[in-house]
């Protein structure tokens, strides 16, 4: 890790008014600092903002700076985000990590935290290691010549598949941006991950009320039980009447580039009696336009088994 210079700015203002990386929880940040992949020479910690608390009385609106496991743990917020947080990490990480910056997690492709290897997000230009390499934890949606890491955070599933939005604050004032566009395809810049701009903090997380999100739900396929990545997650949520799909909400993680939208399945379930057969022919079309790489074909099935076990679970 080099050296690096530490503030601690009391107010939203006085951070913005100083250049700098921000701090919150750090699981993230020190991570990338001490490989070098991250170098910033001033890091501002803002743990003392006044980015806390979580309204559930009309939808839900979240500080930038409460804890995962907090969120996860408040009564009132919709089953699908407590359940996608409870999945992500460790309890100590869960404990300490922001909700504010696990949205802006780095990707975990290994040749990304590799200074070693080229890639094109950690050094544009470079190449992707992973494209003809190991590359069977990488994304099959929304990839490019350019990149085909996975995005890592399990609740922006979540939060895209309930139409979340951000509150982002910067020295120009405050704007609100969909999270679901907030995320960048990589294309040929895939450095630029997001709409992040200079020197603009995440405020507040805001989830419009939605009743029937009440019985969302998440489901994580990983390679072992507890502290892993996604191979594949699904984020469902249905208006579901008279055994028949009103409304529905899927969003997919572990096989894209970003937090995944399925409008195909969706527009599939609506109207349609709350079955087996409806859910199964609704995820067939889940994969439509994916690319696997040599080392993770195997997400094309698996995205439509995920996808069809969590409309089973959300419909119950």
């Amino acid at each position: 890790m080099r050296p690096f210079e530490l503030t601690a700015p009391e107010t939203v203002e006085a951070a913005l008014a100083s250049p700098g990386t921000f701090l919150a929880g750090g699981t993230t940040l020190v991570d990338l600092m001490k490989l070098n992949v991250l170098t910033p020479r001033h890091v501002q910690d803002i743990n003392a903002l006044p980015l806390r608390g979580i309204d559930t009385s009309d939808g839900l609106r979240i500080g930038a700076l409460e804890r995962m496991s907090d969120v996860a743990e408040h009564p009132g917020v919709y089953p699908a985000i407590s359940r996608a947080l409870l999945l992500s990490a460790s309890q100590q990480l869960r404990n300490m990590a922001s909700l504010g910056g696990n949205l802006l997690q780095r990707t975990r492709c290994g040749y990304f935290r590799d200074v070693g290897t080229a890639c094109n997000k950690r050094e544009p230009g470079s190449g992707c290691s992973a494209v003809s390499g190991a590359n069977r934890m990488h994304a099959v949606l929304g990839t490019s010549d350019s990149c085909v890491a996975t995005h890592a955070s399990d609740v922006a599933v979540a939060l895209v598949a309930l139409d979340a939005e951000i509150r982002l604050t910067g020295a120009s004032g405050t704007r609100t941006v969909r999270l679901a566009d907030f995320y960048r395809l990589p294309g040929a810049t895939p450095e630029v991950e997001n709409d992040l701009r200079p020197g603009e903090l995440i405020t507040e997380i805001v989830v419009p009320r939605l009743d029937w999100a009440q019985r969302s739900t998440y489901v994580k396929v990983r390679d072992r039980q507890s502290y892993e990545f996604a191979l594949c997650s699904a984020a469902v949520a249905m208006d579901i009447r008279d055994s028949h799909i009103v409304d529905a909400r899927v969003a997919v993680g572990g096989v894209a580039t970003r937090p995944w939208r399925l409008g195909a399945v969706e527009a599939a379930l609506r109207g349609a009696p709350a079955t087996l057969e409806t859910f199964e022919a609704a995820a067939s079309v889940a994969a439509e336009g994916a690319k696997p790489l040599s080392g993770n074909e195997f997400k094309v099935s698996l995205l439509k088994r995920t996808v069809v076990r969590a409309l089973i679970e959300g419909s119950r």
